[in-house]
């Protein structure tokens, strides 16, 4: 069984990131990965080194335009909530995941890019509480894959 969760990735720059993701979209059973942009894909050579086979078991595409790929999510009653600092953005806590979903993450230093924040249906944020402003983008991920997951099992 799969969670009717899709993880976008966007302009992720570094491999290893990806590779990790891969392994946490594995053991949280996502229904989709989407690479977008310049981000690295299977079958680059540093993938597999974090990846460790998940590459294999994950259902993943890669499209290198990520407005079409938000845009089709949507066509198909997915709704696609980013994962960004923003004025319009709140609590992951406090979103109440639909389902289908997709997450939305961006680049490692410039996050997601204007255009896609817009395409967006919502904006959720990790509160930061020490000095810098922002988690590894594989460390948010895994965050915010359970917290959906954790709001879909105590629906049920």
């Amino acid at each position: 069984m799969k969670f009717p969760i899709h993880i976008v990735l966007e302009n992720i720059r570094s491999a290893f990131n990806v590779g990790a993701i891969f392994r946490t979209t594995d053991a949280a059973a996502v229904e989709k990965l989407w690479l977008t942009g310049i981000t690295p894909y299977p079958p680059h050579n540093r993938i597999p080194k974090t990846a460790l086979g998940a590459t294999e078991s994950v259902k993943w595409e890669y499209n290198k335009d990520t407005i079409k790929v938000i845009e089709n999510l949507k066509n198909n009653g997915v709704i696609t909530v980013a994962a960004e600092l923003t004025d319009r953005s709140i609590s992951y806590t406090n979103y109440k995941y639909p389902k289908p979903v997709a997450l939305v993450l961006g680049n490692e230093i410039s996050g997601i890019s204007k255009e896609v924040l817009d395409e967006c249906q919502a904006v959720v944020e990790i509160p930061m509480f020490g000095h810098k402003e922002s988690l590894n983008v594989e460390v948010s991920c895994g965050i915010l894959i359970y917290e959906i997951i954790r709001q879909y099992q105590n629906a049920n």
